[in-house]
Order: structure tokens, then sequence, then C-alpha cells
């Protein structure tokens, strides 16, 4: 892969003004062969392979950040779904698994492990429900592991049964943490049609179609296509926007790829994707809702935001495909509102509603992420809100999700501090209405006709 001149100032612009980083090199590896009738073996499998594969990965993130001047923020492990390579001990909890998860973690220096997750979207295996049961204390009594389950897929539908017990493990998560804001459930995410190479947590996981180890990475550049689109002035349409934009994520697609495969080489492993999506942070300039609002609306969430996002997300893709084979995960835009200083904003004036951010979900990459929402709020409200969202990605053959946070103690309209990436909470109303019936009916909700592709 060759560079220019020209190519390489314009990335220095970025990198030194405009907030452009690698956001993550996220190691990938495959724990199928850590499966033992005896958990505590598991458990010891599960800590010597991920320290054995990852013990090069901090290092060699910081020596491509000194040799290349490319800021490598995050540095990560995914791993295979836990409740698959701990079926075999037939342990009712697997909090110990969690806990070797997190021990690795730390020995290794990462900032987080993805992988306490279950595909349960047409029903549990006797391994998903101890999952399930052990995520509360699992996400409680850990600092780097994350958790996530798959709800509904497009050929499966969504499974109510296990939506609405999933809302009840939020709830208690929250609870459980309840002195630090419900901060456990910032690491726990639901899915429809989820991605098996995403490197982004809480969702990264590794799945049963990946090699033994993969190296994926995630870009992220906010700030550079705002800067270039408040460059490109407010008289241009709309089509020199999507230019412009797609001719931005080229370049920092190439980035992403360059570091990726460059990493993958040093530490002897498989490159897999790059990951585009521009994913915010709370630092001011680098925010998604900052891009929509040069592009044309007053505030993130007036009339014309989910036009402007899906303009926004598609122009993304369209660049990142033409700059690399690679390109993989969710790649589009992220909107987790309280990691985005204008969606935070957007929220307090009273701009950004739960419904409005419902409608934007069917554009972006993902759905409703990090919201936070009252700590009394009942487990059927949740059941509802996260059927919504599986149903736009169950019907639009797309990956949604929803990690949403109860914050005990706290009412629409007050705050909470995450502090970090994780940024401030604005708890938001779900609404004066429930949907008790449709939480206890249970079931499942068949898959759409538009499933039937063959």
């Amino acid at each position: 892969m060759s560079f220019t001149d020209q190519e390489i100032l314009e990335t220095i612009r970025m990198i030194e003004l405009e907030t452009l980083d690698i956001r993550t090199t996220t190691l990938g590896i495959d724990l199928l062969d850590c499966a033992d009738p005896d958990l505590e073996s598991t458990c010891e499998k599960v800590y010597t392979k991920i320290v054995h594969h990852a013990r090069a990965l901090v290092a060699t993130a910081e020596g491509i950040t000194r040799d290349y001047g490319i800021p490598i923020v995050n540095k990560r492990i995914a791993v295979t779904p836990a409740a698959l390579f701990s079926a075999a001990s037939g342990a009712s909890d697997l909090v110990p698994v969690a806990r070797a998860m997190d021990a690795a973690a730390k020995e290794v220096g990462v900032d987080f492990i993805g992988g306490f997750s279950a595909y349960v979207h047409k029903g549990f295996t006797n391994a998903d429900h101890a999952l399930f049961e052990s995520i509360p204390e699992a996400l409680a009594v850990t600092e780097h592991v994350c958790s996530s389950v798959s709800l509904a897929t497009t050929r499966a539908g969504i499974n109510i049964d296990a939506t609405a017990r999933f809302a009840e493990i939020i709830l208690d998560a929250a609870e459980r943490t309840r002195e630090q804001g419900g901060i456990a459930c910032a690491k726990l995410v639901c899915f429809c049609n989820p991605v098996e190479d995403n490197p982004f947590v809480a969702g990264a996981h590794v799945g049963i179609g990946e090699p033994e180890t993969v190296l994926n990475v995630g870009v992220s550049g906010p700030g550079v296509v705002r800067s270039a689109i408040e460059r490109l002035g407010p008289e241009a349409d709309l089509l020199s926007v999507a230019e412009t934009i797609k001719r931005t994520a080229f370049k920092i697609t190439r980035m992403g790829e360059l570091v990726g495969r460059e990493a993958a080489r040093r530490l002897g492993t498989t490159f897999g994707i790059v990951d585009i999506s521009l994913a915010p942070t709370p630092a001011v300039g680098d925010s998604v809702a900052d891009i929509l609002e040069l592009m044309g609306v007053e505030r993130t969430g007036a009339p014309g935001t989910t036009a402007l996002l899906a303009l926004l997300t598609d122009a993304v893709k369209k660049g990142g495909a033409m700059a690399s084979s690679s390109v993989g995960g969710l790649s589009g835009a992220f909107i987790p509102v309280s990691e985005d200083a204008g969606m935070i904003e957007a929220v307090r004036v009273g701009a950004l509603s739960l419904a409005k951010l419902e409608a934007m979900t069917t554009v972006c990459s993902v759905g409703l992420d990090m919201i936070a929402v009252p700590g009394d709020t009942q487990a059927s409200t949740l059941t509802g809100l996260i059927a919504d969202v599986m149903a736009i990605g169950m019907v639009n053959h797309k990956t949604t999700a929803v990690r949403v946070i109860p914050v005990p103690g706290k009412g629409p309209g007050e705050t909470v501090e995450w502090g970090g990436l994780l940024g401030t909470g604005i708890v938001q109303d779900p609404g004066a209405f429930g949907c008790e019936l449709l939480h206890r009916r249970g079931g499942r909700i068949p898959a759409p006709i538009q499933s039937y592709r063959n």
C-alpha cells in the first residue's frame, strides 16, 4: 500500500488538528478449544490462552504510535461467546469465567475484553441460561469485561422471552452498581443481527467463522469530517456534502488499514477488517451531532436529522468501500448519546428525544446507545423499548442495538457523570405509558416475510 506526499501531509493535519485517531485495535481470540467438563479448568485455559496471544498487543500498538505518529486510543480483546465454550462444564454460574477474562485483560494491560456473550435469538441452551443469570454479578465484580446478547435476527425473528428477561437483567446490573450510576449497564448491550467482527465494545466478540486469532481495527474521525464540511461552507448542495464526506472517509480508511495490517504483521496474526464507524467522544469538535448541524439542522433532533444521518452513514460506507476491500464491523455513524458532546447538548435543550433517537436508528450504525433512563423504569417498559429497536433491525436487514442504563435514584432531566469516554448522561423520559401485556405474553415475534430469500 503506497501513499503520496499529499496524503501523508493531510493525515498529519487530521491527527494534529482534527482529533483523528485509531479508536481501537481489537485482537480477536477463538476460545472454543478451552471447553472442559470442569469449569475451573475452562477458566485456567481461558486465562492462559488470552495472555499467550495478547501479551504483546499493547506494546505493539504503542510501537506503531511511536513509529507512525498515529494515536491508538484503546487496545481491546474480543473472544468467542462465553456461553459456547462454557457449555461443556454444565455450570450454572459463569461468573468465574468473567473473572478469568478480567484477570487476563488486566495482565496484558488492555482497556476492555468483549465476549461474555450469548446468542439467544431463537431460544436458550442451558449454557445461555447460565450466562444470562451470571451477567449482573459478572459486570459488577469485573472492571474490563463487556457483555452482549443477540435477541433477534432477520431470519429468526425476535425472542420476546429473552428480551423480557434481558430487561430484568439490566435493572439488576444497574442496582448492583448503584453507587457508580448503574455503570455495569454501560458494559452491556443487546443486538439484532449482531456483527461477528465488530471491534467496538460493548458488542465486540469473535464469531465462529473467524480465524484462530484476528486483528480488527476501529477508526474514528468525526472531527475530520466536521472540519471538511466546515471548509466546504454553507453554500454547497447536498451532493457536494456527500462527495466531501466520501473523500474524507476514503482517507480515514486508508490510514486504518495501514495500521491494522502493520499491527497484525507485528503480532503474527491475521488482519481482519477496518471498521470506519464515526465514533464520537465527549471532546469538543469530535461530535457526530456537530456534523449534522453543519450539514443543515439547527440542532440535532430537529426535522431533517434522520435524512442527514442517512446521507452521512451512506457516504462514510461508500468512501470506505472505495479505499479498502476489508471494510467490516458496523461502519457508518454511532450515536452514543452520553459520549457525544453535541448529542448531550441536544438532549439538554430538548431537541433530541427517545422517539427521535429511535427514528435515527433506522439509518445509523447501531441504535439506542448509552441512553440513561430513570432508575425506577419498569422492566416491561425496557422490554418494549428494546423490542422496538430489534424490530427495526429485523425488518430492514441491518444491525441494531440497545445499550440503556437505568440510573438508580435519578429522574428525567437529571444528570449522571460516568467520566472518561463514557461521558455524561442526561436521564431521558421513557414516557407515561407502558406495555406490561407485551412483556407478559412472551413467545417470539416471527421473522418477516422478506427474510425468505432463497
